[in-house]
């Protein structure tokens, strides 16, 4: 089942993307995803520092 989210503040740093949505549970949730052909990168956070943090220090294994 594909999680279909609605984000909202969406920062672009680098090629990471940090947003914030509400999962199915009605939580607040903040995600940053790599948008690099090939990366796979991406991971939900609880706060919206974590995921900014990680967008900040994401390295692409692609090369």
């Amino acid at each position: 089942m594909s999680a279909n989210r609605r984000f909202r503040s969406v920062t672009r740093i680098g090629p990471v993307q940090a947003g914030t949505a509400y999962d199915g549970r009605g939580r607040e949730k903040h995600t940053a995803a790599c948008t690099a052909p090939r990366c796979g990168f991406s991971a939900d956070y609880d706060s919206r520092a974590a995921a900014e943090l990680a967008a900040r220090t994401h390295r692409c294994p692609v090369r």
